[in-house]
């Protein structure tokens, strides 16, 4: 079984900047692409950011310029640097990683428990 646990959301002023973290743990022979999506009232889950095993990246127009996805590979752990935060940005943030737990399966997606976000003043 494969767990992701995320932790710094919260509440911050406009303009403020937070950091999101998502380590993966469990049983784990690799993890493809990692990433973050959010969801906010009443809106379809999108994409934010994601990072393949490589380094290589894709953004959100709407996040472009001010958040940045990175990774830890020895870690397991996924981060997203979000600055110049936005009313809009208030969402519930979710991990997401493509994780191959059985060299007799291919990689399956595993989602976090979600972690808030507000943007307000």
């Amino acid at each position: 079984q494969v767990q992701l646990v995320e932790s710094g959301g919260g509440l911050v002023q406009p303009g403020g900047s937070l950091r999101l973290s998502c380590a993966a743990s469990g049983s784990i022979i690799s993890i493809n692409v990692m990433g973050w999506y959010r969801q906010a009232p009443g809106k379809e889950r999108e994409l934010v950011a994601a990072i393949t095993r490589g380094g290589s990246t894709n953004y959100a127009d709407s996040v472009k310029g001010r958040f940045t996805i990175s990774r830890d590979k020895d870690k397991n752990t996924v981060y997203l640097q979000m600055n110049s935060l936005k009313p809009e940005d208030t969402a519930v943030y979710y991990c997401n990683a493509e994780v191959r737990s059985s060299w007799y399966h291919g990689y399956a997606d595993y989602w976090g428990q979600g972690t808030q976000v507000t943007v307000s003043s």
